[in-house]
């Protein structure tokens, strides 16, 4: 059974930063990809940024790019979202998600499997 469960949201002021994290277990695949999605009230589910478990590519949104890292530690099954330079317009309930069949839809949330339950980031002064 698939679980995830992420971890490290909070509040933080624009400019500053956090570090999400997502505990992943009973993947069975050997290929697959694990993304960070966020949703903000009012809007559809967007795609964040996303990691290959074959080679550790990683694809970013053009939203965060240069700001969010992900990473992964294979060996405590953990994943990362290294969040700089926050912005208000960041502001959303972030998940962590499996793509078991590696599809390769990128970041499109209709390819992902199973789904932690989500953290708060807000970003506001």
């Amino acid at each position: 059974q698939v679980q995830l469960v992420e971890s490290g949201g909070g509040s933080v002021q624009p400019g500053g930063s956090l570090r999400l994290s997502c505990a992943a277990s009973g993947i069975s695949s050997d290929d697959y990809y694990i993304g960070w999605f966020r949703q903000a009230p009012g809007k559809k589910r967007e795609g964040v940024s996303c990691i290959s478990s074959s080679d550790g590519s990683t694809y970013y949104a053009d939203a965060v790019k240069g700001r969010f890292t992900m990473s992964r530690d294979n060996a405590k099954n953990m994943v990362y979202l290294q969040m700089n330079s926050l912005l208000p317009v960041d502001t959303a309930v972030y998940y962590c998600s499996v793509d078991v069949a590696a599809r390769g839809v990128i970041l499109c949330a209709g390819a992902y499997d199973y789904w932690g339950q989500g953290t708060q980031v807000t970003v506001s002064s």
